[in-house]
């Protein structure tokens, strides 16, 4: 990997969002409520109307949670501009958010663009959920300035960005955003190892892999596993992670403990587990089956419709970012 550019976090002052979708205008709404000059851009001009009424309603309700002050609300509001020019977007700007399509060709192309008119020690980090960073960065003329900085949505809320290199990503823009990320407040972690999928997309995937399976072989429904996940393991993961979950319950002994008093048992579960590489082909109509069956059974109280379970989630982070010191 390259030493790359120098830039410090401290020197960032102005950001760009190239796509102007929920995840773009949910990482607008954070630039902007930290405080930066973010300019949001994307080739459709009713799509940034819409990132305009999102991140609108994203400070909105940061208000009505007792986070933002009105004023500091209109503030973040007025330090948004928009554009559909990438030209226009980018210029003199020192780090740019990319969140268009999750398809090769069009980040580099978006990535040509922009090339044409920053500075090489500009940083770009691409939001994708999967994609390899040397693939994307492939015909750069920089790449060592190019990084993943992936979000959990809505990123304006949820801490994590999993921020990966390629093959040619250089060590200082790796730093200067985990520096940059950290001062958005968000919690940032580095992958040592370019993988497809990174850390908690492989984590979640493993776990619908084998959610799927018990479904499809009749072992429960749906929204059993909705429940199990949520009132069980979800629960604790929410507080602590997976492992120091397991190191409180092997007690004195610990992690270690707790995997040797298992291991026997676990292995056999383990023979019994999914292994199953490809998708089942009726999977999508069973599982849309099942969460609107499971919609219906939910108590009005906590959202019946997409929309009112959406805030019932964002209400929820909030009382647990709050625990967590985190707003």
């Amino acid at each position: 990997m390259q030493k790359g550019a120098s830039m410090k976090a401290s020197e960032i002052q102005k950001c760009t969002c190239l796509g102007a979708g929920i995840i773009g205008s949910s990482w607008a709404t954070n630039f902007a409520m930290r405080g930066y000059a973010v300019c949001v851009c994307d080739i459709k001009p009713e799509q940034l109307a819409e990132a305009k009424k999102n991140i609108a309603n994203n400070l909105d309700f940061l208000v009505s949670k007792g986070i933002l002050t009105a004023e500091a609300s209109l503030q973040a509001q007025g330090r948004v501009t928009y554009s559909t020019s990438v030209k226009d977007a980018v210029k003199d700007v020192q780090f740019i958010q990319e969140s268009g399509p999750e398809n090769y060709e069009i980040k580099q192309h978006l990535l040509g663009e922009i090339e044409k008119y920053t500075s090489s020690e500009t940083i770009v980090a691409s939001s994708t959920s999967g994609l390899l960073i040397t693939e994307i960065a492939k015909f750069a003329s920089h790449p060592e300035r190019c990084i993943g900085g992936h979000p959990y949505n809505p990123p304006h809320l949820i801490p994590l960005v999993e921020i990966t290199k390629g093959e040619k990503s250089g060590t200082e823009a790796v730093k200067c955003a985990f520096d940059f990320y950290n001062l958005l407040g968000k919690e940032p972690v580095v992958l040592h190892k370019e993988t497809l999928g990174f850390i908690a997309n492989r984590l979640q995937r493993a776990i619908t892999r084998e959610a799927t399976d018990l479904v499809m072989r009749g072992v429960c429904s749906v929204e059993d596993i909705d429940k199990a996940v949520l009132y069980g393991p979800g629960l604790r993961w929410a507080i602590l992670g997976p492992n120091l979950v397991m190191h409180l319950g092997g007690g004195a002994q610990g992690i270690k403990g707790l995997i040797t008093h298992i291991r026997d048992s676990g292995n056999l579960w383990l023979k019994d587990m999914a292994d199953w590489t490809q998708e089942p082909e009726d999977w999508a109509d069973m599982a849309q089956e099942g969460v609107l069956q499971e919609i219906k059974n939910r108590p009005a109280e906590l959202g019946r419709t997409t929309a009112e379970i959406a805030e019932f989630r964002d209400n929820m982070l909030i009382a647990l970012l709050k625990l967590h010191k985190k707003l």
